[in-house]
């Protein structure tokens, strides 16, 4: 008896763990997940507390032996799929939740390569750029999605896949957001980290009609992604609603704001603002 509450106190401590993580990082993220159910809420906080250690290895502390941090945390990551435990208490969260949803090395090998390109590849040409999106950001919404399917299910049953189409929404929806951060962090991207995302985009040639036909690209994302949006679970329907909402409001901001003028500040929606825009999009979401 003892070993067992032993284990499940563990398990509760690295979930907690991740949900700190969550909320010390984003607010948006965290009010989106608010509308999930209790077992696919803490999923979905696994998924986002691996996800931004990774990013904070290759974007925060840097250095020489970046590399090395972001191998062993990949290893770390193998190991713990494997065997179901680790050190690591974000790690050991995030692989009770693969081990459990379906998330697997077709997802985890593409984002650690694209972590690993952020310390190699200072500006990208259209087939990086496509490679760097897909795992660092289509992968995460995949993962996103077994959490959706899988998060209630029972012991025994078959694991819950999606057909292509809602599979093709869920990464479009982590690119669509992957995109708007390239644009909002463009200028730190590129003076302080030395990168450039965008094919042929700098902040010497960025323009309104290049940030017009940026805007454009990442609508198109939007719109697959809204088109799967009727094959989810009625509360995954909500919340990614309602992140859809809220991405509608960050891309209406940065149409208004001048090139020059985003060049010199983030773009950003205050909490209260979050607020009613996730609220307005659950409506609407919940009517239809």
């Amino acid at each position: 008896m003892a070993a067992t509450t032993g284990t499940r106190l563990y398990d509760l401590t690295a979930a907690r763990a991740s949900r700190a993580v969550l909320r010390g990082y984003s607010t948006s993220f965290g009010l989106g997940t608010r509308l999930l159910g209790p077992r696919a809420r803490t999923d979905i906080e696994t998924v986002y507390a691996l996800v931004r250690i990774a990013d904070e290895i290759v974007d925060t502390r840097g250095g020489q032996d970046a590399g090395d941090m972001l191998d062993e945390l990949e290893q770390q990551v193998a190991r713990a799929l494997a065997g179901g435990w680790s050190t690591n208490l974000v790690v050991h969260a995030f692989a009770r939740t693969a081990r459990r949803v379906g998330i697997d090395a077709t997802q985890i090998d593409p984002f650690f390569a694209s972590m690993r390109m952020d310390l190699t590849v200072r500006v990208h040409d259209q087939d990086s750029y496509e490679r760097y999106v897909y795992g660092s950001a289509e992968v995460v919404g995949l993962m996103c999605l077994a959490v959706f399917l899988n998060a209630d299910r029972r012991p025994g049953e078959p694991l819950r896949v999606a057909p292509p189409d809602v599979a093709a929404g869920a990464r479009a929806l982590g690119a669509a957001f992957q995109k708007v951060n390239f644009l909002r962090d463009l200028a730190e991207d590129s003076a302080g980290l030395g990168r450039s995302y965008f094919p042929g985009v700098t902040p010497d040639s960025l323009d309104a009609p290049t940030l017009a036909a940026l805007l454009a690209e990442i609508d198109r994302d939007a719109a697959t992604a809204r088109a799967a949006l009727p094959h989810l679970p009625r509360r995954a329907r909500l919340a990614v609603a309602a992140t859809l909402g809220l991405y509608d409001r960050l891309a209406a901001e940065l149409a208004r704001t001048p090139p020059e003028e985003l060049l010199a500040r983030r773009v950003r929606v205050s909490t209260p603002g979050k607020v009613a825009v996730l609220a307005r999009s659950v409506l609407a979401e919940a009517r239809s």
